[in-house]
């Protein structure tokens, strides 16, 4: 089998927090840390995704899997950079449930 993104994901200091979209991570992890704002946290540069092999890649290896495996759903014209392009959460699942 294939390869695939499961969902998003944050590295914090080595450690993977999942969830829907970014946002629910860094909810979690605010939570797992006791903070109350996200002011603290890594930034975009630690956002990425999880794929169906337990492993944590970066928006960019993201964009290229997902892309391999159709799963870009929406705003691909928007994200469709050539070598700059990076996956959002938004081109997998287009309503926030």
């Amino acid at each position: 089998m294939k390869e695939y993104i499961l969902c998003a994901a944050i590295n914090y200091n080595g450690t993977i927090v999942c969830g829907y979209r970014h946002g629910d991570c860094y909810n979690i992890l605010m939570k797992l840390l006791n903070l109350e704002t996200s002011d603290n946290l890594p930034g975009r540069e630690c956002q990425g995704f999880l794929t169906s092999e337990n492993r944590y890649v970066d928006r960019k290896e993201a964009w290229k899997i997902a892309k391999q495996n159709n799963q870009i759903k929406y705003g691909e014209k928007v994200s469709d950079r050539g070598e700059d392009s990076e996956l959002i959460s938004e081109n997998l699942y287009l309503e926030n449930l």
